[in-house]
């Protein structure tokens, strides 16, 4: 829209924000190829042995936007895809969409971890936002980390009781599909 077709007291608008833990510029532990994975603050799993403790709290963290986390990624040409992990990212789930498309959009893969599995991520109790997110994901590690579970052997997992979905390929079939690389 042109600049001059907004009314003078329009409000601009406000890109929401993401609360994040940390971000890793050059994983390789993931998804497949290098990876900018986003670390998101908040997660209400709280698994014995995470690798990733100080992600739980709610409170703490950065705030960022959408576009900044794409200039992020944009700085390698190394990156094949984008990785939400955490914390629990689909805490965040509507504020992670914004960025989430535009990766697409870009050509990015997009991997997502959670604790929650599949059926609760899309069963009436999710959280918020979660069924829009998934719709926009390629690769699902789901579930939560069992200490007693894990392993070295779990490719892209910590433990062995998660999958990794093909999300494209389950929601073609209507039944899980499991990520073949």
């Amino acid at each position: 829209m042109p600049e001059d077709s907004a009314p003078a007291d329009a409000p601009e608008a406000v890109e929401q924000t993401i609360t994040i833990a940390d971000v890793e510029s050059e994983s390789i532990v993931d998804g497949p190829g290098f990876r900018f994975a986003v670390y998101t603050q908040g997660c209400p799993h709280d698994c014995p042995g995470c690798h990733n403790p100080q992600t739980h709290p709610f409170e703490g963290g950065t705030q960022v936007t959408p576009s900044q986390l794409l200039d992020y990624v944009r700085r390698s040409p190394l990156h094949k895809g984008v990785t939400l992990t955490g914390g629990e990212p689909f805490c965040q789930a509507r504020a992670l969409i914004p960025f989430v498309a535009a990766a697409r959009e870009e050509g990015y893969d997009v991997w997502a971890y959670s604790g929650y599995t599949y059926e609760q991520l899309t069963g009436p109790d999710a959280p918020d936002g979660a069924a829009e997110l998934l719709a926009l994901c390629d690769v699902l590690v789901d579930g939560p980390f069992v200490q007693d579970l894990s392993s070295y052997d779990a490719a892209w997992r910590g433990s062995t009781n998660q999958r990794v979905i093909d999300l494209a390929a389950t929601r073609e079939g209507g039944t899980i599909v499991l990520f073949a690389e």
